[in-house]
């Protein structure tokens, strides 16, 4: 699953008529640089989901058969549903699991093709090393597990594994997603890996700049 719903209030006016996984990064708009590697990795089926302008974001990207993928949209207008609350929309799309999740405002080179999870989790979360506009960081990296409370702290790069359980029961409707890995990390449910390559958050039109000029955050 792409998560492309969001309105882009920091990239504004940029985001005014132009929805922000559309913007261009290298020459491309920057969801089809998630769709082309999720593809390259033998990802076939995607999930997007969809509110400001997603129109454009389902006419640039079809029915995904240029891309060699299979793409269905999960429409959330008019309001987007926060992360989790666009995830259990879209579960029908994605079931049985597990499934991949990525934001579709962030830049990166991962590989998604070594994505994975055990059986004794039900989320797996990339994390990079702090960037300069988020110092705090989101979550520890204990061995293999992500925990909620640590001296040192890394950031979530929205790159994940999840399993249908994570949101088992929840009711149709806007959810953020953090209060439920906290809960998976409490019951020892979440496991995490440090990525070191390029990432970038592209949440500001100075760091749009940035990745367009080449300083990715690594």
């Amino acid at each position: 699953m792409i998560l492309a719903a969001g309105r882009g209030e920091r990239l504004r006016p940029l985001t005014d008529s132009t929805p922000k996984p559309m913007l261009r990064v290298h020459g491309a708009p920057l969801i089809e640089h998630h769709v082309r590697a999720l593809a390259r990795a033998g990802i076939r089926r995607l999930t997007v989901n969809l509110c400001w302008l997603g129109a454009r974001i389902r006419e640039q990207l079809g029915d995904g058969a240029r891309y060699g993928v299979t793409i269905h949209y999960s429409d959330e207008a008019p309001h987007a549903l926060g992360t989790a609350g666009g995830i259990v929309r879209a579960l029908p799309n994605l079931e049985p699991g597990p499934f991949a999740v990525v934001n579709a405002d962030v830049f990166t080179d991962y590989p998604f093709e070594r994505l994975a999870i055990g059986p004794d989790a039900d989320a797996h979360l990339v994390m990079v090393p702090n960037p300069v506009h988020h110092p705090q960081g989101d979550f520890g990296l204990e061995l293999d597990r992500a925990v909620a409370v640590a001296t040192e702290r890394l950031t979530f790069a929205g790159i994940a594994v999840y399993r249908t359980a994570l949101f088992a029961g929840l009711a149709d409707g806007p959810r953020p997603l953090r209060p439920l890995l906290v809960e998976a990390m409490s019951a020892n449910r979440c496991t995490a890996e440090r990525y070191r390559g390029i990432w970038a958050d592209v949440g500001t039109a100075e760091r749009l700049r940035a990745v367009n000029a080449g300083d990715a955050i690594q």
